[in-house]
């Protein structure tokens, strides 16, 4: 069974179009310890959803897990790491992070909790809960 997560990018910097384009990315310049752990927990062909952060604020798609944590080749040394994902589906309709946070269910994710942190932890139910919300099976 696949572990769950949730990556966050500035649309103008790598919007989901971008990796729905390029077929595939590294997700590097991750510079927080606990974002850096959760890239070091993921295995390959674990999902994470895909999440718009301030432009937007929504969960737009799924990516999966092509290739598991390697050192960051924007960072010097091996402190940092990157991982390799590549586009599922996008949901149907964006969840918003509005949403999320006014449903009681919701008030332990990550996301929720957690707002700064740009690589979060996603439990199955919470996975499974908002692919309805979006309009999407996996």
């Amino acid at each position: 069974m696949p572990n769950y997560w949730l990556i966050k990018s500035e649309p103008y910097e790598f919007s989901w179009q971008q990796l729905l384009s390029d077929k595939k990315t590294d997700w590097t310049g991750v510079r927080n310890y606990t974002a850096r752990n959760n890239l070091r927990l993921m295995k390959k062909g674990d999902l994470a959803f895909f999440y718009h952060s301030n432009e937007g604020q929504e969960i737009v798609g799924i990516a999966k897990v092509t290739r598991e944590h390697f050192p960051d080749p924007t960072a010097k040394g091996d402190t940092w790491s990157s991982v390799e994902f590549a586009p599922v589906k996008p949901l149907k309709t964006p969840v918003a992070l509005k949403t999320l946070k006014q449903d009681v269910y919701f008030a332990q994710m990550d996301l929720v909790r957690l707002g700064r942190l740009s690589v979060g932890k996603v439990t199955p139910e919470q996975f499974a809960k908002i692919c309805a919300m979006g309009g999407v099976k996996v």
